[in-house]
Formats: structure tokens, sequence, C-alpha cells
């Protein structure tokens, strides 16, 4: 199972980064250099969630929905690339409601990995 403090610094870091988007989002603001930034940040972090549980899974240990662990793996190492480009794409308000609704989306997928890594529902 991948490292829970790890899993929990990810969304940590997701929630104050979905926090600080919706600042633009009442402004009507585009998505700032400081919001990209966080996106990176988390984006980090998540590339580590990721590497470590693939390195348990390349140790012989393995979830009880093996298809299903990879699926969100490969879900949550894309969220947060994608929403950056779309927010760069879209230099309104609604970029920033972007970033906001991925960042959201990050603690839902860690919680999923945890669950069906467990064996949970």
């Amino acid at each position: 199972m991948p490292p829970q403090s790890l899993g929990t610094a990810v969304t940590v870091a997701a929630l104050l980064l979905a926090t600080w988007s919706l600042v633009p989002v009442i402004r009507n603001r585009p998505v700032g250099p400081t919001h990209l930034a966080g996106l990176a940040i988390v984006q980090a972090f998540v590339v580590a969630e990721v590497v470590c549980a693939v390195g348990h899974l390349a140790n012989g240990a393995h979830p009880r929905e093996y298809v299903t662990f990879i699926g969100y793996l490969v879900a949550l190492f894309l969220v947060m690339p994608l929403a950056t480009l779309l927010a760069r794409l879209e230099p309104t308000r609604w970029g920033a409601l972007i970033v906001t609704v991925a960042a959201l989306v990050i603690p839902v997928l860690i919680l999923r990995v945890n669950q069906v890594w467990s064996g949970g529902a």
C-alpha cells in the first residue's frame, strides 16, 4: 500500500489549492502564476504517490482489484496536467474553476486508491 502520510500530504495540498483557486473564481479573474505553481506542487506530490504505488506493485504486492487500481493511478497522474492545459486555454474565471474542480478530484482519487488497495468498497 502506498504510504498513508504521502496520501495525506497530497490530499492537504490539493485541498489548499482548491481553496486558493476559488479566489479568482469569486473575483472573476483568470488563473495566476501562483495557481500554476500550486498545480505543479500538487502534481509533484501525485507523481511521488504514483511512483510509490508502482514500486509496491513491482515488489510483488497486489491490490484486490488490479485493473481498477491501475486505472485510478493513471487518472490520478493525468488530472493535474489536463487541468493545467485547460486552465491555460481558458483565460477567464472558468479556467480557475477548472483548477478548483481538478484539485477537488485528487483527494477523491487518493481515497479510492487506498480503498481499492485495501479491498474496501
